[in-house]
């Protein structure tokens, strides 16, 4: 079994969009030894959306409409601030919302303020009355996803930067600062449909499935595999994560289809709770990893 290294999801909503708790996990969560903390992205909920969220049975998201959810790479910045080693992740940016000319000036400024810790994890959303907000046709996410990809890709890129699609058309632009890797910010794909799965082995650094089944994930990476084939891809460099339980078991069982990082739930929602909770994960099952 390969080594597996914990990150944190929802790390920048609910009660942790308050700077006292969010400071109290990015360092508790450092200290403890976990990899990363991982922010989710709604620029607003509409108020009584019908769109099935796809992560739950009730097909809404956890907590109420009104449930805090600050941009989301804002409170990393913060944390690159008040951190040393944390990988400071999207998880994920709904991708197809925002221009890529934006994206990719703030993401590569927030690697160079954090020297390189940043994960872009990327998703094409699911929330369609979120997209006729924003004035977008929900039903060309995917294509403007792709779109987007290929142009952060090139805006990294040393120089000058072109890029000539359907939804984005730009270039040369001079777009600096540049990442500090020079293969630029690793861009992870979220999501848990075939159609994620493709575009992880078309254009992925690494595939975020947000679930934790075993059998369900080998499906979603066969998928993968053969997409960066077809890509002329090679699908071993492609890094594996999911969402999973703070489970030693459960984790060790993911890790047998590849998987090299889980991403948990906080264990806390207030600074007592959340130090226990994490203390205890890292002397339970990150030493044991």
């Amino acid at each position: 079994m390969a080594s597996v290294k914990l990150g944190l999801m929802f790390a920048n909503s609910g009660p942790f969009s308050e700077p006292q708790l969010f400071t109290h996990l990015a360092q508790t969560a450092e200290r403890c030894g976990f990899e990363s903390i991982w922010t989710v992205e709604h620029v607003v909920i509409p108020q009584g959306y019908k769109s099935p969220y796809p992560y739950s049975r009730s097909g809404k998201i956890p907590g109420p409409e009104e449930v805090a959810i600050p941009d989301p790479l804002l409170p990393l910045a913060y944390a690159a601030a008040i951190t040393k080693q944390l990988k400071l992740a999207t998880g994920v940016m709904i991708l197809p919302q925002r221009h890529p000319l934006y994206v990719a000036k703030e993401v590569a400024t927030l690697d160079v303020l954090s020297n390189g810790r940043v994960i872009l994890g990327i998703g094409s959303g699911w929330l369609e009355e979120e997209f006729a907000a924003l004035g977008l046709n929900f039903h060309q996410r995917g294509k403007r996803t792709d779109e987007a990809i290929e142009s952060l890709r090139a805006l990294w890129s040393e120089g000058a930067s072109s890029f000539h699609g359907e939804h984005f058309n730009f270039g040369p632009v001079n777009c600096f600062p540049k990442p500090v890797r020079k293969s630029g910010v690793p861009i992870v794909i979220g999501g848990h449909s075939p159609a994620a799965a493709r575009r992880a082995g078309r254009f992925g650094d690494g595939f975020f499935p947000a679930i934790g089944e075993p059998a369900k994930l080998k499906e979603l990476f066969t998928i993968m595999n053969a997409a960066a084939a077809n890509a002329g891809r090679d699908a071993a460099a492609i890094e594996l994560s999911c969402m999973g339980r703070a489970n030693l078991d459960a984790i060790k069982a993911v890790a047998e289809t590849g998987v090299t990082r889980v991403v948990v739930a906080p264990p806390g929602s207030d600074k007592d709770s959340l130090t226990r909770g994490l203390e205890t994960i890292a002397n339970e099952i990150i030493a044991k990893l």
